[in-house]
């Protein structure tokens, strides 16, 4: 009081002492509750991805017991009959029908992404979008069916005879054009791919500072010069991402790859021949597996796509972060 009373007998406003609000203690638990909550679902999600890695490794056991696992990997025999079996013609299919889908989506979807954000006018942009979000909706099935409607038929009259006569000196464009196979499980995939490296790119590059873009112009660089010197350079870790969230999707794709794949336990260099994947082998085959090794032998190719969709995401997150540091600079 004594305060107040010199503050205004000197000209200034009184001070008001204000009540010490009584909601802290309540807002500091319900803090701790929401983050404890958040620990326990994130916690949660380990623990479910390792109950499937042990669910998978137990299941596995008779065939460990019987063949190795190096033995399994690298083997190239699959006969349940004899109980002799080998992942390695799963493995490169699947590898092969994913790379091939990354290298024609990739491309395609950062033009896409490009001409979303940067070149096209503010009210076709949304018109251009909408339809490529669309492809994400359509079922795997579906897009099997039109693999084998109107993909194949193209394929096996049109673009593989003329691979083959224009690149025939290459082996991946040698055999006969009969439309299933790699090439055509991988071009299926990425049209699937595309709408999750389109949105991703897309809202990577829409964070571009405008700043930057206004400044590369000012100093005298086109269009595609400002988005050559900004907007690729500011987005790149983010293209990265989505180019292996696509790669994820397309390693893990079993209904549209069982259907166009051909289904062949062969490995051929060419993109013309038959294939096989590891999510197809388990789709089409664990329904008649009846014993236990047989079952466990599709448990086992189920850990391996398991182990290298793991070894993916480690990587796609060591290369995201390499690609936002940037090259190291040497200081002298």
């Amino acid at each position: 009081m004594a305060e107040s009373r010199a503050n205004v007998l000197d000209g200034a406003p009184p001070m008001v002492e204000r009540p010490q609000s009584t909601d802290t203690a309540g807002e500091g638990a319900g803090d701790r509750l929401y983050y404890g909550v958040l620990w326990v679902l994130g916690f949660f999600v380990l623990v479910v991805a390792g109950l499937i890695v042990l669910n998978l490794a137990l299941v596995s056991r008779p065939l460990f017991a019987v063949e190795g696992v190096w033995d399994f990997v690298k083997g190239d025999d699959w006969d349940p009959v004899t109980q002799k079996f080998g992942a390695l013609p799963f493995i490169y299919g699947t590898l092969v029908t994913s790379l091939v889908a990354v290298v024609v989506a990739v491309p395609v979807a950062i033009g896409l992404a490009l001409f979303i954000t940067q070149f096209a006018p503010h009210k076709l942009a949304p018109f251009l979008s909408t339809p490529v979000e669309w492809l994400a909706a359509i079922p795997s099935v579906v897009y099997g069916l039109w693999g084998l409607a109107v993909l194949v038929p193209w394929l096996r009259t049109s673009v593989e005879p003329f691979l083959g006569r224009a690149f025939g000196f290459l082996p991946f464009f040698k055999g006969p054009p009969i439309g299933f196979g790699y090439l055509a499980a991988g071009l299926c995939l990425a049209v699937m791919i595309l709408p999750t490296v389109v949105s991703v790119s897309a809202e990577v590059m829409k964070t571009t500072p405008e700043a930057q873009r206004e400044a590369a112009l000012a100093l005298g660089a086109t269009t595609w010069e400002s988005v050559t010197w900004s907007v690729m350079p500011h987005s790149r870790a983010g293209i990265l991402g989505a180019s292996l969230l696509g790669l994820g999707r397309a390693l893990g794709e079993t209904m549209a790859v069982t259907m166009l794949i051909g289904n062949s336990r062969n490995i051929s260099i060419s993109l013309f021949a038959p294939g096989y994947s590891l999510p197809a082998v388990i789709a089409n085959e664990f329904a008649e597996a009846t014993d236990n090794i047989h079952i466990g032998a599709l448990a086992a190719c189920g850990l391996i796509l398991f182990v290298i969709t793991f070894l993916l995401n480690a990587a796609a997150r060591w290369l995201v972060t390499a690609v936002q540091k940037g090259p190291a600079r040497v200081v002298t």
